[in-house]
This record gives structure tokens, sequence and C-alpha cells, in this order.
């Protein structure tokens, strides 16, 4: 059996049987079983009679891994998902936000702006803001506090 058609008519069966199995789906396995014997049919390597079988049922399988593989990749979108990314209006917003709250912040003095970053966007402890500040902590927490008051103080205004 090593013409491609003796091939096919003696094994057809049993590899669609078997990525059928393999699958749960009719069109699937029609494509695996036309796939496997395509393969087998270009492939460089002898066929041995004996396992001709197990070798169309190793590409079969192969073939259904793979195709496992790319499904794994790709997710179902749900139609009903809107868009989480914020709107033009919001990103306007925002940005005027964030250029009110620099300019208020360039009221401040300069070591009441610096503790203020440390603390906010640094996240240091007042310890650290104390040392490098060269003050102490208790003046590290009052700076932090003054500073994020003046700046609500002015956002509500």
């Amino acid at each position: 059996m090593t013409d491609l058609a003796s091939l096919y008519e003696g094994y057809a069966a049993d590899v669609f049987r078997f990525a059928y199995y393999l699958c749960g789906n009719r069109s699937d396995a029609e494509d695996i079983t036309s796939e496997t014997f395509v393969r087998a049919w270009s492939s460089q390597e002898s066929i041995k009679t004996e396992t001709v079988k197990g070798y169309l049922f190793t590409i079969a399988r192969n073939l259904f891994l793979k195709q496992l593989r790319a499904a794994s990749r790709h997710a179902v979108l749900d139609e009903n998902v809107s868009d989480s990314r914020p709107s033009a209006y919001d990103l306007a917003e925002q940005r005027a936000e964030v250029a009110a709250v620099l300019k208020a912040m360039q009221s401040l003095s300069a070591i009441d702006r610096a503790a203020l970053i440390m603390r906010t966007y640094d996240e240091l402890p007042y310890q650290e803001i104390a040392r490098v500040l060269e003050i102490t902590e208790t003046a590290a927490k009052v700076k932090v506090h003054r500073a994020r008051a003046f700046l609500m103080n002015l956002r509500r205004a």
C-alpha cells in the first residue's frame, strides 16, 4: 500500500473516526483526515506496512494538537463589551486637571513640593523624606499634609 489511492481507501475511515473522536467536530475531523493523507503522501519517510495505521494516527493526532494550540491563542470576543479606554473628552479633562495641578504645585515652596513629590510619586517613607530634606520626620509629615491640603483647596475653588 504505497500509492495514495490505496492508502486512502484502506485507512480513511479509521483516520476519520480517530480524528472525530479527538475533536468531536465533523468538519474539523474531515480537515484533519484530508491533511493527514496529504502529509503522508508528501512525506519523505518510508511507511512500513505493519505500522501504517499507527503512522497515520500519529499524523492525525499531531494535527489535532496543532489545531488545539492555535485555538488556545484565540479568544471569542463579547460584542456587548464596551470600550474601556477613556473618551476624548475624559482625556482632555484629565490633561487640564494635570496641568492645573502642576501649575498649583509651582506655587508651593520648593521644600514642600519636594516632600509631596517624594511621598506621593516615589512613595518614600517619611523618615527618608526627612533625611533627604534635612528636617525632622514630624516636619516632613506636616509639609506633606499642608501641601496636600493646599492643593485640595485650590481644586475646590
